[in-house]
């Protein structure tokens, strides 16, 4: 790196939610912080407070690659990278087009393993690193009408881990982040695309209380704070030797663990008991 008085950072979906708050605090923790998002206008914030925006749609190959070579120019590479732009397609198997789910693959999965890819040669270079993957606690659970969304989740769970055990021997730490319910703008997307793929049609009833019951979790102060999640990442990124993983947020640990505990049948009930 060109500062190694100033560590770097590069944050994906950094426009808002999650993003934006983790963003914040690793500024304030002293980092020279890339932003990056498809709407560089919506990171103004950030670079009032010293942050560098990059316009970058995380399922375009030309996108990602150019920032890789926007942040190599300016600081050969980046300390710290957080995977965090994603989304969730919510909907009946039967009715979502294969090509929508590619799309979400490509924003959840491969645009970050593509990122990753082009940042690891200067970290491994320095020997040092850390990559940093917010997954979900739906990358350990499961919801209706949430197939493909959980199926990146778990993708990226898995792809994480081994990476971690590639990547130790050059010195470079992959950490694992799993947020719980969090006030985004994660409800309102999911739930909208819910009702106007299959609001109607043999999966309506199932699609409207879905839909209702993603409505009642998110955006009535229900869900936690961003700037838990922020901490979480904030306070990795600090220790000597932070956890493979990191499960923050309400309902995180509690549904982790009946999913891992109590059993299928149990998570089955649970679940069904929501709609």
């Amino acid at each position: 790196m060109n500062s190694k008085s100033q560590p770097t950072a590069l944050v994906t979906g950094a426009s808002s939610g999650m993003g934006k708050t983790i963003a914040g605090r690793l500024i304030a923790d002293g980092y020279l912080v890339y932003v990056a998002a498809r709407s560089v206008e919506k990171m103004t914030d950030l670079a009032e407070l010293g942050a560098i925006p990059l316009q970058m749609d995380i399922s375009k190959d030309e996108d990602i690659v150019a920032a890789v070579r926007a942040i190599t120019e300016r600081s050969g590479g980046v300390d710290v990278l957080v995977n965090n732009a994603g989304f969730g397609l919510y909907g009946p198997v039967e009715e979502i087009p294969l090509d929508e789910a590619r799309y979400q693959f490509e924003v959840n999965v491969f645009g970050p393993a593509r990122l990753t890819q082009l940042l690891l040669p200067a970290m491994r270079a320095r020997g040092a690193g850390t990559i940093v993957n917010i997954t979900s606690m739906g990358g350990k659970i499961y919801t209706v009408l949430g197939a493909w969304y959980h199926a990146t989740k778990h993708a990226l769970e898995g792809w994480s881990d081994s990476l971690r055990l590639e990547l130790e021997p050059f010195g470079i730490r992959v950490v694992v982040i799993e947020p719980g319910l969090i006030e985004t703008g994660f409800g309102d997307a999911a739930s909208r695309g819910i009702l106007e793929r299959s609001g109607t049609g043999p999966y309506g009833k199932l699609a409207q209380s879905v839909a209702a019951s993603i409505d009642r979790s998110y955006g009535r102060g229900q869900g936690t704070d961003p700037k838990v999640i922020a901490d979480v990442v904030g306070n990795a990124l600090l220790s000597a030797r932070p956890k493979t993983r990191y499960a923050a947020g309400k309902y995180a640990k509690l549904m982790i663990w009946v999913r891992k505990w109590l059993g299928d049948r149990v998570f089955d009930r649970l679940i069904k008991s929501q709609m």
